[in-house]
């Protein structure tokens, strides 16, 4: 088998046992560890499987690794979150004496940018000057990027306004560090000051939109972009489909895969496959999800925690667990967020044991420290199960301090299983640290007052007024022919206005005739229901006269 062979099956590889034999050959005709351009996309093989002990094996195998070996090496950091190993194999290059190239810099540039570290990225920066690599755009744009990564906005914009020659990404850049470090306005102000706007320059403001839980400002800047003729990219893709999976926009999202299918050559990217399995799951598809993961022929671990986590979501825990087991048959490694969606898998389908099994399995067997989500996870595993006095045992030896979700989801679950003395210290938990939450007033009045405890229950209420506490106004998205509408609680600016509290009034006539609904034309719902205990702000507590009916 020839190494020009060997180069073009690492091309076509999809699983790590092809990686394995083709790896094996190398080694057996003697291409490997001397031909250092075959070793090296043998490693980056590696690196796309996530097998970082592998990799840095056949590193070591390498006799005298040149400059382009070392770079893989580092991107090989990048890729698997170790940018301070990446800094410091920078280092040895440096300290070898051995001038580095602009590919090396930029990689020990972005690590910097990653670990946040200001100091070492001026090092790195004083060394583009040394060696004269400034007048290469790529090394400018990642010293724009360092520097806003770094939050320091100003000397970004200094490095910008100094470049000679500026490309789109010397601008998308720009544009990413105004989101980052002052936010989406400033970033708007900055994207319409831009000569020209490309799909680069769209693309980072529709994902800053996204990352800033603002879909529905990200479609419509979609839409902007396609009306003014630019061809959306497949990272822009990935965006907008992220928009559609965070409100449920599946008819959209089906949309947008018809489009890929269509004019897109995905090829082996698997970020974009990963966004359509998570629209498909979080648009209440998972149908369509796992099959599109199944005709997969590329797979990472976000690839599959995709899929366990959409299994999770719908409560088909059990689908959820094999894959899982499929996922490690397969030699793929689970990360933090794996584990986090398969102590989801096991709270939603009540797999008490299983569910222990693998959070203890995670330090001991993959040296993964479990973190407060983790935890959390856990905790609502026990509260759904009843075993409240386990959780609240877990939240004292977790050794860090918990959350407002933990002792949320331990408020939510005394209360369903009726443990008042351990609601009570939940909610004044949380109230210590968010006093100005609305939920836990509620939940806690609606705790007292179903146990007959009016004093307490009117404490709650004072303490919701004093603070000036009001609720906040609910939201939803529906979605018609492809277009996303946004309501909200009283919302009078809707185009169809007139049109939708027609129908609700006809609605509300229809409910009026039915006999299931007569106690509501009797009594005042905000006083009958004990979850509804807030209007405009107060508490309205139900008078005694129907205490005494049995109606409190």
């Amino acid at each position: 088998m020839s190494r020009s062979n060997l180069h073009h099956l690492l091309s076509k590889c999809g699983t790590l046992k092809e990686l394995q034999q083709i790896h094996g050959q190398a080694i057996t005709r003697g291409l490997h560890p001397h031909l250092q351009p075959l070793s090296c996309q043998i490693l980056n093989s590696y690196a796309r499987f996530g097998r970082t002990v592998e990799a840095r094996e056949l590193f070591l195998e390498i006799p005298h690794p040149d400059l382009v070996s070392i770079t893989s090496f580092m991107s090989l950091h990048l890729q698997t979150d170790h940018p301070r190993r990446a800094i410091s194999l920078f280092s040895e290059i440096v300290a070898s004496g051995r001038r580095p190239d602009g590919f090396s810099i930029v990689g020990a540039l972005s690590a910097s940018g990653r670990i946040a570290d200001p100091a070492i990225g001026k090092s790195l920066h004083g060394l583009v000057y040394r060696h004269g690599l400034g007048h290469e755009s790529v090394v400018g744009n990642a010293v724009i990027d360092m520097y806003c990564r770094n939050g320091t906005i100003r000397i970004a914009r200094m490095v910008f306004n100094e470049m000679p020659a500026r490309d789109a990404v010397t601008w998308s850049s720009m544009l990413h560090g105004y989101i980052k470090c002052q936010g989406l306005e400033s970033a708007c102000e900055f994207f319409d000051e831009m000569p020209q706007r490309d799909a680069v320059s769209w693309t980072v403001m529709i994902t800053g939109h996204v990352q800033g839980k603002q879909p529905v400002r990200a479609l419509e800047l979609f839409h902007r972009m396609k009306s003014e003729g630019h061809d959306p990219t497949l990272v822009t893709i990935v965006g907008v489909l992220s928009a559609c999976a965070d409100i449920g926009a599946l008819d959209l999202g089906r949309a947008i895969h018809g489009y890929i299918n269509k004019t897109k050559n995905v090829g082996s990217d698997i970020t974009v496959y990963n966004a359509i399995i998570d629209m498909y799951a979080k648009s209440g598809n998972v149908e369509m999800a796992y099959d599109i993961f199944k005709e997969s022929i590329y797979k990472d671990v976000f690839t599959w925690t995709t899929m366990i986590a959409g299994f999770a979501v719908h409560g088909s825990g059990k689908q959820a667990m094999e894959v899982f087991l499929e996922m490690l048959n397969a030699g793929i490694e689970p990360n933090e967020v794996t584990f986090l969606a398969v102590l989801s898998a096991c709270s939603h389908a009540g797999f008490i044991d299983e569910g222990k099994k693998w959070f203890e399995s995670m330090s001991r067997a993959y040296n993964i420290r479990p973190q407060i989500e983790h935890y959390g996870c856990v905790v609502d595993l026990l509260g759904r199960a009843g075993l409240l006095s386990e959780a609240e045992l877990l939240i004292e030896k977790m050794g860090m301090e918990p959350d407002c979700v933990i002792w949320r989801s331990l408020l939510n679950a005394c209360l369903v299983h009726g443990n008042v003395r351990l609601a009570e210290i939940a909610g004044k938990e949380i109230m210590k640290r968010e006093p100005d939450d609305d939920g836990v007033y509620v939940l806690l009045w609606n705790l007292y007052a179903s146990s007959n405890r009016w004093e307490e229950a009117l404490e709650m209420r004072n303490r919701m007024r004093n603070r000036k506490v009001i609720k906040k106004p609910g939201c939803s998205w529906i979605e018609i022919d492809g277009f996303v509408h946004e309501f909200l609680v009283e919302d009078k600016m809707h185009c169809h206005r007139r049109e939708i509290f027609l129908v609700l009034e006809g609605m509300a006539r229809q409910l009026k005739m039915d006999d299931t609904v007569f106690l509501f034309q009797e009594a005042d719902q905000r006083e009958f229901y004990l979850g509804l205990m807030i209007s405009d702000g107060e508490f309205c507590a139900p008078s005694l006269e129907k205490r005494e009916q049995g109606f409190a």
